[in-house]
């Protein structure tokens, strides 16, 4: 009697463990949908949103977002789903312009070139007055507002565009150019300007550099 319960006990134990391999593997085999305009939770931690997303000139799937969100080596996950893990990781930054490059995992993450009511079909730009600009952002969704224009040449342009914490990183268009990324409110969140570093300027800064994000082309 103890032998078949031993048995029946043992038949368990191998089917829990066909049950949880099975389980690992549908759960891999359920990457996450990213795109500019997507939430981003950084070192499973601080909330950002995703510029855009795409492939360099060497293959890799990369995107954007701002560098305060994070330094080299900080780790990338979905804030929709943190289940999923990490799905890329922060491999270079650039404080001065407050930009920093992503790599991600390419089995891990489904690029999509839309995301809310933003649609991302190249990299273009500057913003000029009276442009009417939009961003898309993990706080506060799709907001709209007025171009002022260039801050003197400093590679950085303003917008009348309502943003808040957890929108750094947010994707600038105009139509479905991507002019800028969201980097800083000016006094009052939503109330005062929106300052973005423009988005030529970062892919010229990353071309220089080479490396990962060098030859960016979105989804």
């Amino acid at each position: 009697m103890f032998e078949k319960l031993a048995g029946t006990a043992a038949a368990f134990a191998a089917c829990a463990t066909l049950i949880g391999a099975h389980a690992g593997m549908v759960r891999a085999a359920a990457p996450v949908v990213l795109g500019g305009g997507s939430g981003i939770a950084v070192n499973d931690q601080g909330l950002c949103t995703l510029t855009t997303i795409g492939h360099d000139g060497a293959g890799r799937l990369v995107g954007f977002t701002a560098a305060h969100c994070g330094g080299a080596g900080t780790t990338v996950a979905a804030a929709a789903d943190r289940d999923a893990g990490v799905v890329g990781t922060i491999v270079q930054a650039n404080n001065d312009m407050d930009y920093a490059v992503i790599v991600f995992e390419p089995d891990k993450v489904v690029p999509v070139s839309r995301v809310g009511n933003t649609t991302i079909a190249q990299v273009g730009g500057p913003a000029q007055f009276p442009d009417i600009a939009c961003k898309e952002g993990y706080s506060t969704g799709h907001t709209c507002g007025l171009t002022y224009g260039d801050v003197l040449e400093s590679g950085w342009t303003w917008t009348q565009i309502c943003v808040v914490p957890g929108d750094s990183g947010g994707p600038v268009v105009v139509g479905t150019t991507l002019v800028s990324m969201v980097n800083a409110y000016v006094t009052v969140p939503c109330l005062g300007p929106q300052l973005g570093t423009k988005m030529t300027a970062i892919i010229d800064d990353v071309d220089a550099r080479g490396g990962p994000g060098a030859g960016f082309r979105p989804i």
